[in-house]
């Protein structure tokens, strides 16, 4: 990692903590029912799918959103934040096949575009992006004139 702006370390590392650690939180409440009821936001098509009760689904839920956050704060931050970012985006899915909480839909559409957010960063910091040609040397004035 060379020549990482500081400004976008930082910024990958709030988005690493925050897409880490806020999977973990709710897959751990998943099994206690403590930040909310997790069952009311399924939806009745997962329900009438899935060959589980709800509850014991959003148990499996909780582990898979506990080992993305795990997955995020580890060596495979790239790979973890675009498991968070499809997670989060079937999580949207659903809460809009129930016919209700669509701010919560967009919430998670919000945090999943994070979770890109921080693949690209992440690409960019392991020097796995895309190689940028050096902008040529031109003047701020000329690009203002051929503008």
């Amino acid at each position: 990692m060379t020549n990482f702006d500081d400004r976008l370390n930082i910024s990958w590392w709030v988005l690493r903590i925050g897409l880490g650690v806020g999977p973990i939180i709710t897959g751990i409440d998943k099994y206690f029912n403590k930040l909310t009821d997790w069952g009311m936001y399924l939806s009745p098509v997962a329900t009438r799918v899935v060959p589980v009760n709800a509850t014991t689904f959003m148990h499996v839920v909780g582990a898979v959103e506990i080992i993305a956050g795990l997955i995020v704060l580890t060596r495979w931050t790239k790979f973890g934040s675009y498991l968070v970012t499809f997670w989060l985006l079937g999580i949207a899915v659903n809460l809009l096949i129930t016919g209700m909480f669509y701010d919560l839909a967009m919430r998670d559409v919000e945090i999943a575009l994070g979770g890109f957010a921080l693949s690209q960063l992440t690409a960019v910091r392991e020097g796995q992006g895309m190689q940028l040609q050096p902008a040529s040397r031109v003047s701020s004035s000329q690009v203002a004139v051929t503008r």
